[in-house]
């Protein structure tokens, strides 16, 4: 399991959940892998998957808000409780059906789902290994500091920092907004790649190309490839 959670809305969450998941499709296919998105509020992320990878919006998405706000204001406004334990229950039956699960949160690692539990509780919880997506533009080193500390407040075991470039970005403006070896070394925490910018997130194959070149064997052991030059379009 691992579980996808960024430092806020439109950070890039579903663009690496994506591409895991192409990689998968591509080159483990004969794994079960799944989805799961716990809480989604509007249209959105379960629509996508379900359309991208054919898979029922029931199955992806337990928990589902009209509004698109944060949980408990949707609910709210919705007249009704989260109940986290109809999540939980989906995960657990996801697993035993899955070789692996990639769990896609809702904003970043501090937003809330009921009015006493963010994200990070959840990770902590339910004892989810979790990767931070980081977007790329200017402030993006605060973010990943601010939430690896906010990770390890919540005991939330981080394999690692994604970096992710929500427009074309070149690889100065890249190094000048997040630089990896900087990021690492305030936070102690490995940036395992970067996803560049990727015009059609329905191209399985670049979504694909992209998972390979990151250090998959930290980020999901049990995906990485036994021969990545395969993936990665070498011969020996």
């Amino acid at each position: 399991m691992l579980l996808i959670t960024s430092t806020d809305t439109e950070a890039g969450k579903t663009v690496l959940t994506a591409a895991l998941s192409s990689y998968a499709r591509k080159y483990r296919p004969q794994q079960n892998w799944g989805i799961l998105k716990p809480i989604q509020c509007g249209t959105g992320d379960r629509e996508f998957y379900s359309r991208l990878f054919d898979r029922a919006i029931a199955e992806i998405n337990p928990i589902y808000l009209d509004r698109p706000l944060a949980p408990p204001i949707a609910a709210a406004q919705a007249g009704v409780a989260i109940d986290l334990g109809v999540a939980w229950q989906a995960l657990t039956q996801m697993r035993q059906q899955h070789d692996f699960v990639l769990v896609e949160g809702i904003g970043g690692l501090g937003t809330p789902i009921t009015a006493e539990l963010v994200i990070a509780d959840l990770a902590r919880e339910w004892r989810l290994p979790a990767v931070l997506v980081v977007p790329v533009k200017l402030g993006a080193i605060g973010l990943a500091v601010a939430n690896v500390a906010l990770a390890r407040q919540y005991n939330v075991q981080l394999r690692g920092i994604v970096l992710n470039c929500p427009q074309p970005l070149t690889a100065e403006e890249i190094a000048n907004f997040a630089p990896a070896e900087l990021i690492q070394s305030l936070t102690s925490t490995p940036v395992l790649g970067c996803l560049p910018y990727l015009p059609d997130l329905h191209d399985l194959d670049l979504l694909a190309a992209a998972a390979a070149d990151l250090e998959l064997e930290i980020l999901l052991p049990n995906l990485a490839a036994t021969d990545r030059s395969t993936a990665l379009g070498r011969s020996h």
